[in-house]
């Protein structure tokens, strides 16, 4: 049977995905990863109410160590000889701020759509550096993901059948956000916003990389989904008041999922298409209608080639760094 690796966190989106990749394929395998061990045997378990015959394993790995990345990444080697699907899903929003003044006014002019489904110009976070030396978000959001990927590659390319790469982007993934002389995000207050556009640039690279050799990417978004990380950004109780309003917005801004199962509806069309006919510069976008209808909507990425192709010489720059620091957890 196939073989699935799923990075994400343990609720919210990852975990209706499992549940819908199962009800559409009840043989996969599906190996999930998450940071905590006790989470990620408690996924399983929820995986197994529902689909007590399902092949669900666990790894342990935390993208935002690179030394955690590089050890899960020699285990998955040993334990499988191909990965058909990576689902990159794992991302951070710390200190997420958001400035109601620019709302409010955003309200009374022609951007107030755009800014609730965006939050573009309303939401700002604050990074840090991590045990690496590392901006955390990028790290934790990008480039974590991309080493594990480069370090799987034996499991990607060259098998009988492709291999695909589905990462989640966001709408909040805005050019403007982003630096090439500042891609970990030092000096902004929009590292998300930065690291989303930045796996844009990537998976755009990575096909032109990796097409002939079997391997595929795409993104996706997810929508506004109510999740961990949505709640965090304003007290729950400001949510409830708030979600009759959001049901209503909905029929005017169809990316407000609201919830996981929906937010996993592009991750699922994917998963259904041939990766040979898919457009490399388009990222795939969950849509719900007023009435409840989930659908894809595709939407062409901004994105110059030439900007991701310079992107990607520093990402390789930065992984000679990295690898020549972990060189002990290499093979």
């Amino acid at each position: 049977s196939a073989l699935y690796l799923t990075r994400f966190r343990c609720s919210g989106v990852g975990l209706a995905l499992c549940r819908r990749l199962l009800e559409e394929d009840g043989s996969i395998h599906l190996c999930i990863a998450c940071r905590d061990t006790l989470k990620c045997q408690a996924t399983r378990d929820l995986i197994l109410a529902d689909h007590p015959d399902a092949q669900v394993s666990t790894i342990e790995v935390d993208v935002g160590s690179l030394a955690s990345v590089l050890r899960v990444a020699r285990e998955l080697r040993c334990r499988f000889q191909r990965l058909d699907f990576v689902y990159l899903n794992a991302g951070i929003m710390p200190n997420p701020r958001v400035n109601f003044k620019a709302l409010w006014q955003g309200l009374f002019t022609g951007k107030a759509l755009r800014m609730l489904t965006t939050a573009e110009g309303i939401m700002t976070q604050t990074d840090r550096l991590n045990g690496d030396g590392l901006q955390e978000v990028f790290a934790t959001n990008l480039f974590g993901h991309f080493i594990l990927v480069r370090q799987l590659e034996s499991l990607l390319c060259g098998n009988e059948k492709p291999s695909r790469l589905i990462w989640t982007s966001s709408s909040n993934a805005r050019k403007s956000a982003f630096s090439l002389s500042d891609y970990q995000h030092t000096k902004g207050q929009e590292s998300y916003s930065s690291s989303k556009y930045a796996t844009d640039l990537t998976s755009v690279v990575l096909n032109r990389k990796f097409n002939n050799q079997g391997l595929y990417s795409s993104v996706v978004c997810p929508g506004l989904v109510m999740s961990n990380m949505t709640y965090r950004i304003l007290p729950v109780f400001i949510w409830k008041l708030l979600m009759p309003i959001m049901w209503m917005i909905r029929f005017f801004a169809k990316t407000y999922t609201l919830t996981p199962y929906n937010g996993a509806e592009a991750h699922v069309w994917l998963f259904k298409q041939k990766p040979e006919y898919l457009d490399a510069l388009v990222k795939y976008h969950s849509c719900t209608s007023g009435l409840g209808k989930n659908y894809v909507e595709a939407r062409q990425i901004d994105v110059d080639e030439e900007t991701a192709e310079e992107f990607y010489q520093k990402l390789l720059e930065l992984e000679k760094q990295a690898l020549e620091r972990y060189s002990d957890l290499l093979d």
